[in-house]
């Protein structure tokens, strides 16, 4: 499955970095966690940048400099092509924050993350994160929540890899890209077309059509203009559907 190539591969996204504004600033779910002059802090240091199709946010084995967030559009995270077929580990959905654990070690990227839209991403600067760790309790409440959170997150995604039945996959991939904790600025629907759904599962965008059909016969989603309603978030998550035979 080919995805989207780097729309601008010779433009660096830090040098397209600006300030956020008032509206995007009320997207960033833990600026809510903090008092007054931590919040004072954070924001002079928050940047947002648009990322293209194709754009890499992360990169494998280069440095962290930044604590990531998505304030609008679809990213996923994946490995290294180069030492065999590519594997997407999770979508990231609206609100998300992620690398947290790389930042807290100052270690390298393990792990690629890429736009498969564009989108707005929102980034403080490793000092200023070291920085609240050090000042804030409700900031690192926020974090250990979210270490906590994804822990969850991979171990069912290892679930989903074991998974035959592509129904259920998809099923199962949707579910975790409506988390509240994790992505909660989704809401009710998810903005993502099949083909993007299709490269966040790893089957082809005509299955992803016919899991979809299955998943709104039985009322779990409703599939709108622009994205997908989830009707019945339990059903997906517990996805009683039967398994195809090995």
């Amino acid at each position: 499955m080919s995805y989207p190539s780097p729309t601008h591969a010779g433009t660096s996204l830090h040098a397209r970095a600006r300030a956020l504004t008032t509206e995007e600033l009320a997207e960033v779910p833990w600026l809510l966690h903090l008092n007054a002059p931590e919040r004072e802090r954070a924001e002079a240091a928050l940047i947002l940048t648009e990322a293209q199709p194709g754009d890499y946010i992360c990169r494998i084995g280069r440095p962290v400099t930044y604590w990531f967030g998505l304030v609008d559009g679809l990213l996923k995270m994946n490995n290294d092509d180069s030492v065999g077929p590519t594997i997407t580990f999770t979508g990231v959905a609206p609100g998300g924050w992620f690398g947290e654990g790389t930042v807290l070690k100052h270690e390298q990227y393990r792990y690629n993350i890429q736009a498969l839209r564009k989108s707005r991403v929102a980034g403080i600067p490793v000092a200023t994160f070291d920085w609240l760790l050090d000042h804030s309790l409700g900031f690192n409440r926020f974090v250990m929540h979210q270490l906590n959170e994804r822990l969850g997150q991979f171990i069912a995604a290892r679930e989903i890899d074991r998974l035959n039945n592509p129904d259920l996959r998809v099923a199962r991939n949707l579910a975790s890209l409506f988390h509240p904790l994790l992505y909660p600025n989704v809401g009710g629907i998810l903005r993502i077309t099949q083909q993007e759904l299709a490269y966040l599962v790893g089957l082809s965008r005509q299955r992803v059509n016919e899991a979809l059909s299955t998943l709104s016969a039985k009322g779990w989603i409703r599939v709108e203009y622009g994205g997908l309603r989830v009707l019945d978030l339990a059903a997906l998550r517990s996805g009683q559907l039967a398994e195809e035979p090995v």
